[in-house]
């Protein structure tokens, strides 16, 4: 049985549209360098990620174009809201990452942001290619299919 302590992973924020324009390869936990008005912003949950990616600057990961709102009670304190942020991540992960977008031509998406367990900030990150519009279309033919099969299956019993 759970501690009563133990919160469960609470998403904030989700780019639905990610895996539609992307063929995802591979995924990694990062945690996100913030400020304390920031963090209460997004655990109000207005937080967009739909129009962000990653990028490396410098040796280091940044998220670009992540909408956190102003937390409103902060008043002269507070954050700007589509500014960098820095991605905690290990040496080793940083080097893989930033070598599979210089060698194999992928982006770095951002697929949730969340609280764990601990109650800290994570972003999900992707390592993804491009999709092209033939793949696009195949992907929804599979979508709508696997729909109408389920009705299908439904209408028989």
């Amino acid at each position: 049985m759970a501690d009563k302590n133990e919160r469960p992973i609470k998403v904030v924020a989700e780019n639905r549209k990610a895996r539609f324009n992307y063929a995802i390869e591979d995924t990694i936990e990062a945690g996100i360098a913030l400020t304390g008005t920031e963090v209460k912003s997004i655990r109000n949950g207005k937080t967009t990620i739909a129009e962000s990616y990653a990028d490396s600057k410098d040796g280091e990961i940044w998220l670009i174009n992540a909408n956190i709102p102003e937390y409103l009670q902060a008043n002269r304190f507070n954050h700007e809201p589509k500014r960098p942020r820095k991605l905690l991540l290990h040496r080793k992960q940083i080097n893989k990452l930033m070598g599979a977008v210089d060698r194999e031509g992928m982006t770095l998406i951002p697929l949730k942001l969340y609280f764990n367990e601990r109650g800290r900030a994570k972003l999900l990150l992707a390592i993804a290619k491009g999709k092209k519009l033939h793949d696009k279309r195949e992907s929804e033919k599979k979508r709508d299919w696997g729909r109408e099969k389920g009705r299908l299956m439904r209408a028989r019993g």
